[in-house]
């Protein structure tokens, strides 16, 4: 199975601020953003598309579908709660220098096994992303696969791949309204390309 991971387009809201899975709306450079990714997308057949159900992904998949660059019908998208972005918790929506020095600092030096207050751990994330995967390719087996998530998922997927440490997660940069493939065929998963 190949999985085309896009990370959705930039978002209406200041970079200070910590969104997770708040639904934050796209920017105004969103139909700017939507075209490159339709010229990316181009050549790409999908058997199947999924996207998370927060408004910045599904608006996303829709004006793909719309488009008809994909050749896929916008109603048969289907939304998946896994392809959310991490769960922030009490910090979401709040200036990132708003949250305690010392606090922040101790969940940064560990956020792999620790969660912001009545948030999730990227653990947590990672379990449920690979969860996705093993869920869709038992159904999609020699398929393609479009997903439109969050960079916090991307990076875990990418992480899996490689069997690298979760701790190690952003030295991996997926840009917004980015192209990631990942093919799941065989034993040993690869990928074909990262934050085209």
């Amino acid at each position: 199975m190949k999985l085309t991971l896009v990370r959705h387009t930039s978002l209406d809201i200041a970079p200070s601020i910590c969104y997770g899975q708040s639904d934050v709306g796209v920017s105004a450079n969103f139909d700017n953003e939507r075209l490159a990714l339709q010229n990316k997308l181009a050549a790409f057949q999908f058997d199947a598309i999924y996207a998370s159900p927060l408004k910045r992904c599904h608006q996303l998949a829709q004006a793909l579908c719309i488009d008809k660059t994909l050749g896929y019908p916008s109603e048969n998208i289907k939304l998946d709660e896994r392809l959310r972005e991490l769960h922030f918790g009490d910090w979401e929506m709040h200036a990132w220098d708003a949250i305690p020095r010392d606090i922040f600092d101790v969940w940064a030096n560990d956020y792999a096994n620790l969660a912001p207050p009545n948030g999730e751990t990227f653990s947590q994330l990672h379990a449920r992303a690979k969860r996705f995967v093993e869920d869709v390719s038992s159904h999609y087996h020699g398929k393609s696969i479009l997903v439109v998530t969050h960079g916090g998922l991307i990076r875990a997927l990418v992480a899996e791949v490689l069997n690298m440490p979760l701790k190690r997660l952003f030295r991996i940069n997926i840009d917004h309204a980015s192209v990631t493939q990942l093919e799941f065929n065989g034993e040993v998963p690869k990928i074909n390309f990262m934050n085209l």
